[in-house]
């Protein structure tokens, strides 16, 4: 298919399972940190895993706060995955001292209840807020959730503990606390309406 995708490369993040999905549904992908490509991009995905403070030095090792910040500007759609999710706003309990891209007003907080981090199938309650996702079990991996200060953003929550933010949905800009690559069916028909 035509549509260009890019896979943000900013040396971390799960890119071969989220390749794989990708694939798996018709389309090609390129992995890319030049600004050309991620400028041009049809659909922009940010992969993520790891410690926000690293994730965001590597960023700006690499150039690329305010490509990323230029591209969702664009009206680039962008998709956020996990640590994704997180990087978009402006300060996270993980790494008090580092600040996050600030696109999204709110903070990241750590769960105070439960075992953490959370991991494992978990279903997921949206809201009228949202163009992509089902009712449905979706696979987590995180000792840390978003709080957004515009609640209308939120497109679906979750409940370990607390009943917490598990996507967004802005304009062009969606994110999601989940990894919809590691989550089977849901996450095929989720990849299916977003690429679409």
């Amino acid at each position: 298919m035509n549509t260009k995708i890019v896979i943000i490369d900013y040396n971390s993040g799960n890119v071969k399972s989220l390749g794989n999905m990708i694939k798996a549904l018709g389309y090609d992908y390129i992995l890319s940190n030049k600004k050309q490509d991620i400028l041009s991009a049809d659909k922009l995905l940010f992969p993520g895993q790891g410690h926000f403070e690293q994730a965001i030095n590597n960023l700006y090792r690499s150039g690329l706060i305010d490509t990323i910040k230029d591209a969702i500007d664009k009206k680039v759609d962008f998709l956020g995955i996990c640590l994704g999710l997180q990087i978009l706003f402006e300060k996270s309990e993980e790494a008090p001292n580092i600040k996050g891209l600030g696109i999204i007003k709110g903070d990241v907080k750590k769960f105070q209840k439960g075992k953490t981090p959370q991991i494992g199938w978990n279903k997921i309650k949206t809201t009228q807020n949202n163009k992509y996702l089902k009712d449905d079990y979706f696979y987590f991996v995180n000792s840390y959730y978003v709080d957004p200060v515009d609640k209308n953003i939120i497109s679906s929550t979750c409940n370990y503990e607390i009943e917490f933010c598990s996507s967004i949905q802005k304009n062009n800009l969606s994110a999601v606390q989940f990894h919809p690559e590691k989550s089977a069916n849901a996450g095929v028909e989720f990849f299916r309406e977003w690429l679409k």
